[in-house]
């Protein structure tokens, strides 16, 4: 592997994408690229976490408020009513 596909595979790598036999390739080779694959793993991580800190949560809108509380209101009346019998 190049030092290139290294620097791709740390993107994935920092977030999580990557496959179980792709993170085994991805710790060999990070070993065999020494200091220079962990400053690059380390900036990786600082991006991620700076890219995650910066993001707002979404707010939700008030049709999905209340489709969700429509939701729990039937769930509840069908608790208390027993399910419904077909004849």
């Amino acid at each position: 592997m190049k030092f290139e596909e290294f620097q791709n595979q740390s993107r994935l790598y920092v977030i999580g994408a990557l496959e179980p036999e792709e993170v085994e390739e991805f710790e060999r080779e990070r070993k065999k690229f020494g200091k220079k694959a962990e400053g690059f793993v380390t900036q990786s991580y600082a991006l991620h976490k700076a890219f995650a800190l910066s993001l707002r949560p979404a707010k939700a809108s008030a049709a999905i408020k209340e489709r969700l509380m429509s939701m729990v209101r039937e769930r509840k009346r069908r608790q208390l009513c027993g399910p419904a019998v077909s004849q």
